[in-house]
């Protein structure tokens, strides 16, 4: 196994506790990329719903899911993160297996709310105990690193089930389940290799917020909700460009498969060394603010493509990708950032948990925004998009310099 390490691809992290994270990440983004690759042709062909049926589903699943990140969070801080997220994982591995007893409308409903619940929840979770095995000093550079394991692993899993996908039978479908649900054991199994982390004192928190918690903490909502501004991107990446790229900008449809590997293997190359210096909130601000100009920059020049001849309108897709993807690493290293040193100790996973909602709400709304915005609106709406990333991104360090000035704890 290579991650990346902090002078481009090397050997995975040395022995100890952030390999073995780094595994487990490993193992549960393989199956994630197995069941994202198969899902949808699952749930239509072999299990018989309609597209409308899945695409709803899982819009409801989506937002009942997000009601779990805090509490789930919260629970964190109380209990050991190790064991909570194992167990979840285990929740997570017999629910992935039901999908196999799918046969209607209502029982895909009922898995996917249970799946979305359980999924929203654990990335708190993963956030509470990144930080209680790597310490305040290394957790922003152990969320990078994590994140190009897990594109490896997502790459890896996509690879695998393209052959289940090639063979369009029941069996290759159901195998893809399997592998899924195999997939979250292992995990666990990893985690339990670490040791048990006691929750942190909980003064601060209970002096300071009250009841509530992060829910009620009006400064890291207006700073966490910024940052959610700025998440709406992941949907311009995977559902605007492809179809600005088809139906608008005349590229052939194999050229959506080259401009997402692009953003997943530079992910991968480059997502540690870009994390560096947004380990506490002020340097974090700056970084988002760059994130904000960057992806911008990344709009315009996706808006310039439907003036281009064929080729080169390619070319220019690419390259936006890539500037793009430099964005989005520098949004996600700041918003772990910012996230993390914002919240008062021993909550950790509270505060991780809102923030995780924030922008979850905000990728919900992205979908039929953006697409309204963009394949409507046209460059006018690229433009639109590109001032609203560079606004919310000029204006976090601001935001972020009155939230730790006003900050009690």
């Amino acid at each position: 196994m290579t991650v990346i390490g902090d002078t481009g691809v090397a050997p995975s992290p040395p022995a100890g506790r952030l390999r073995t994270l780094a595994l487990a990440t490993l193992a549960n983004s393989v199956g994630a990329g197995l069941w994202l690759t198969g899902a949808a042709l699952y749930l239509t062909r072999d299990v018989g719903l309609s597209p409308v049926q899945v695409g709803a589903g899982l819009s409801v699943a989506g937002l009942v899911g997000l009601t779990a990140s805090v509490p789930l969070g919260a629970l964190a801080d109380r209990r050991d993160p190790r064991t909570l997220r194992a167990a979840l994982q285990v929740l997570q591995a017999a629910v992935g297996a039901t999908y196999l007893l799918v046969d209607s409308f209502t029982v895909f409903l009922a898995v996917a709310v249970l799946e979305l619940l359980l999924a929203s929840g654990n990335l708190a979770v993963r956030a509470a105990l990144v930080a209680a095995v790597t310490g305040p000093q290394r957790r922003v550079h152990a969320f990078a690193t994590l994140r190009a394991v897990a594109n490896l692993g997502i790459a890896v899993g996509a690879g695998l089930a393209g052959f289940a996908l090639a063979v369009d039978t029941h069996r290759a479908y159901q195998l893809l389940v399997v592998g899924n649900a195999v997939t979250y054991l292992v995990s666990a199994a990893l985690l339990l290799r670490l040791p048990a982390y006691p929750p942190m004192p909980r003064v601060a928190t209970g002096a300071v917020l009250g009841r509530g918690g992060a829910l009620r903490d009006g400064r890291f909502l207006v700073v966490s909700g910024a940052s959610a501004l700025l998440a709406m991107h992941q949907t311009v990446l995977t559902l605007v460009v492809p179809l600005w790229a088809v139906t608008v900008a005349g590229a052939p449809p194999p050229v959506v498969s080259a401009v997402l590997l692009t953003n997943t293997l530079l992910t991968v190359v480059l997502a540690v060394r870009l994390s560096r210096g947004a380990d506490t909130a002020v340097p974090a601000a700056a970084t988002m603010r760059r994130a904000g100009l960057v992806l911008a920059s990344a709009m315009l020049l996706y808006a310039t493509t439907v003036a281009l001849p064929t080729t080169a309108a390619v070319a220019l897709l690419l390259l936006a990708t890539a500037v793009y993807t430099a964005g989005d690493l520098w949004h996600a290293a700041a918003g772990a950032g910012l996230a993390y040193d914002l919240a008062p100790s021993g909550a950790v996973g509270a505060y991780q948990g809102v923030d995780g909602m924030l922008a979850g709400l905000a990728r919900a709304v992205a979908p039929a925004l953006l697409t309204l915005v963009i394949i409507d609106g046209g460059a006018a709406g690229w433009l639109a998009v590109a001032g609203l990333f560079a606004v919310t991104g000029l204006i976090i360090p601001a935001l972020t310099r009155w939230a730790l000035n006003t900050r009690r704890v």
